[in-house]
């Protein structure tokens, strides 16, 4: 096992090379993760988690802890973990939560003890909206962003009658809509699914009968493998759209040829021609053996648009980080990067296609969704 894998899986993390204390004599930043390393969800909390730390040793710094804490994707132990890492141990920044019932679990509460909160992930609308706070940023999108950029590709694909569904809960419910906001033909089905549901057969049988020309879902984590698989393996032949979530590095493998032509939306993919991007490729392939997922890619730009801001501030003095974080002064593996008012990305969406390469399933970039978009909810926020 190499050297950034061993330390992940400790429960206080410390990177490794040596650096000066903070200006202001903090003396170190301690930093928060609580994310999804068990269960179905388990790969997306690992490979944010992996992206995270490969950016922290990267920048030579030996004053930033992290500690990490398995939420198993269950509100109420992210809620504990949360109150222990801000009670007791006293970190200065959270981060890393996947799921966005989980995030409106910690995030109020977090900021409303003075904690800045950096999502990796997770960008329910509320928080975009009515319930921002000047101490939450969202580094990966607001939660409809890729479901808008699908509807805008469906649109232009010419399809005309969708079947939609997703798990009924804040981001499945933000991803109809925002699939609805830009796609305006009818819809031949409308469908929540339970979250952590794995058979599909019901769903399956309503789309193979409904007359649709075109299936959007949102199913992440092993909620997507299931019904994929299944998918496949019923007959119908109605095309899917999704987003990245579906039909990501670390899902693809899973899913198999299945997948194989499936478009997908997603803000970053391996191969969007910046050189952040190629050496954060490279060099977390090199480290960890795979190739990085979007999940990776949000924890690599989550910790590196925090080590920017630590660079001129300390998370103590809350208007200079929030100024620094603001600024987004950091080479993001998406190329151009930069914050909505209500502290949410303004970036491209694009459009990816599902294809083999060698012997691995993988993402290649076909087009632009999106241009420079943020979100919809800004004017709710009243900061």
């Amino acid at each position: 096992m190499n050297k950034l894998v061993c330390a992940a899986l400790a429960v206080s993390l410390t990177a490794m090379a040596p650096v000066a204390a903070l200006a202001d004599g903090h003396g170190g930043v301690k930093v928060g993760m609580i994310t999804t390393l068990s269960g179905g969800g388990a790969g997306l909390g690992i490979d944010v988690r992996d992206g995270f730390m490969l950016a922290i040793a990267q920048s030579g710094r030996d004053d930033i802890e992290v500690v990490i804490e398995d939420d198993q994707r269950k509100p109420d132990i992210a809620v504990q973990l949360a109150d222990k890492m801000i009670q007791s141990e006293k970190v200065d920044i959270m981060t890393g939560i996947i799921w966005s019932n989980l995030a409106m679990a910690v995030v109020p509460s977090a900021v409303a003890q003075g904690k800045f909160y950096l999502s990796p992930n997770a960008g329910p609308s509320a928080l975009a909206g009515a319930q921002c706070n000047p101490l939450y940023f969202n580094v990966a999108w607001q939660n409809d962003n890729l479901h808008e950029a699908a509807g805008a590709y469906a649109k232009s694909a010419g399809y005309a009658n969708s079947f939609i569904l997703a798990p009924n809960y804040p981001a499945g419910q933000d991803a109809l809509t925002g699939y609805k906001r830009m796609y305006d033909g009818d819809l031949a089905g409308e469908v929540f699914t339970q979250l952590g549901q794995t058979d599909y057969a019901a769903e399956i049988a309503q789309i193979r009968n409904s007359g649709a020309d075109s299936v959007y879902f949102f199913l992440p984590g092993g909620m997507g493998i299931s019904f994929l698989k299944q998918y496949a393996d019923s007959g119908v032949d109605i095309p899917v759209v999704g987003p990245a979530f579906s039909f990501d590095q670390g899902i693809l493998q899973a899913v198999g040829d299945a997948a194989l032509g499936v478009k997908n939306t997603s803000q970053w993919s391996k191969d969007l021609d910046n050189a952040a991007n190629a050496a954060f490729v490279e060099s977390f392939q090199a480290e960890y053996g795979r190739l990085p997922s979007l999940y990776a890619s949000q924890g690599f730009d989550t910790a590196n648009l925090m080590l920017s801001a630590l660079e001129t501030a300390s998370p103590s003095d809350q208007e200079a980080f929030r100024a620094a974080l603001m600024a987004a002064d950091f080479d993001s593996v998406r190329g151009d990067f930069a914050f909505a008012s209500n502290q949410h990305p303004i970036q491209n969406i694009y459009v990816r296609e599902v294809v083999r390469e060698g012997d691995v399933l993988t993402n290649k970039l076909v087009g632009v969704a999106l241009e420079d978009h943020g979100n919809v909810f800004i004017d709710d926020c009243k900061m």
